[in-house]
């Protein structure tokens, strides 16, 4: 008798394609989990060099800018001990006063062994020196008077009166000044008397913030050549400023003999008020050392530097006493 053969239990043709179906998919899920893992793997290691890239940029930019602000402190120092030894004023035909046109940061290093121009870091320079004198002061529209307890604000009626010429010059609406300068005076009287915070607008430091006071953008846009605002009363540098800002400051000065006194500094720079007031022997008796002078002590010093397709600008507002030429505040314009 032949024993019984027992066959292999085989799973149905139905079951064995589900199993191969499961294992493809799964295959195909871990697939998709690996691939998954290794871009965002490949992501976390491209935004670290990204970070890393900006962060190296915002240092060399910074340093750069830095050694470019005195460089140009220094230009100022050397020019102040000039004036000091000559006599001469400040105008538009002295070192400072020319720009740097962009150009390559490598150009200024020293050709030598060490110093190979094609491992230098790609940047390129650019910026000018700008005399914040040339310009007329906002905030001499209010002096102050007395001290302490005693300080108080008041309007500089010959300054209000320079402010409405030059509006009326420049076809800007005048009551706007108007209520720009009464804002200003309730801000001076407070910070001059209370030391409390109050609802009043902040004494402006550039001339953006005269925004503060209700000067529209417009009127700004168009008061920027001629206007700016420093910390302290400053008298116009007839050497440097616009005709239109002389013709604003100094009483019965028309714009043709504003531009007759322009024509006359770039043969030969004022030393004097004396020396514009034979240019203009009409208005003369009008130039006065409270309102004008020839000689300038702050400075706006602008630099450009641009990195591969990132730029990166800088303002600085410097004030040379003698020969101390110290940085009052410094900005960076947003990149783009």
């Amino acid at each position: 008798m032949r024993p019984a053969t027992h066959q292999a239990s085989r799973p149905p043709a139905g079951t064995a394609r589900r199993q191969q179906g499961a294992a493809l998919l799964l295959a195909m899920l871990v697939v998709t989990l690996v691939a998954t893992l290794a871009s965002a793997a490949l992501w976390q290691q491209w935004r670290a060099t990204e970070v890393e890239t900006a962060e190296r940029q915002r240092a060399q930019a910074g340093w750069i800018l830095t050694g470019a602000l005195d460089w140009a402190r220094l230009i100022l120092r050397e020019d102040a001990r000039g004036n000091q030894n000559s006599g001469n004023a400040d105008h538009l035909g002295e070192p400072w006063a020319t720009p740097l046109e962009e150009a390559r940061l490598s150009s200024f290093l020293a050709a030598d062994k060490d110093n190979n121009a094609d491992d230098v870091l790609q940047a390129f320079l650019s910026g000018e020196v700008i005399d914040l004198q040339s310009r007329m002061n906002f905030l001499n529209l209010v002096r102050i008077t007395g001290s302490g307890a005693q300080a108080k604000a008041e309007i500089s009626k010959a300054d209000l009166e320079a402010f409405t010429r030059l509006y009326e010059q420049l076809d800007l609406p005048v009551p706007e000044l108007n209520a720009a300068v009464d804002e200003l005076l309730i801000t001076s009287n407070l910070a001059a008397s209370d030391p409390l915070p109050s609802r009043t607008a902040l004494t402006p430091s550039k001339l953006a913030q005269l925004g503060w006071l209700g000067i529209g953008r417009s009127s700004l846009a168009v008061l920027e050549p001629h206007v700016t605002v420093l910390p302290v009363r400053t008298t116009l540098n007839l050497n440097t400023a616009s005709p239109q800002a002389m013709a604003a400051s100094v009483p019965g000065l028309d714009m043709a003999q504003a531009q007759r006194l322009v024509s006359e500094r770039e043969r030969s720079p004022f030393k004097t008020l004396a020396d514009a007031g034979r240019t203009v022997p009409e208005a003369a008796a009008q130039l006065s050392d409270l309102h004008h002078g020839t000689r300038s002590n702050f400075f706006e010093v602008r630099g450009r530097l641009r990195l591969d397709d990132a730029v990166i600008e800088e303002r600085s507002l410097v004030e040379r006493n003698n020969l101390n030429v110290s940085v009052r505040w410094r900005e960076r314009i947003a990149g783009r």
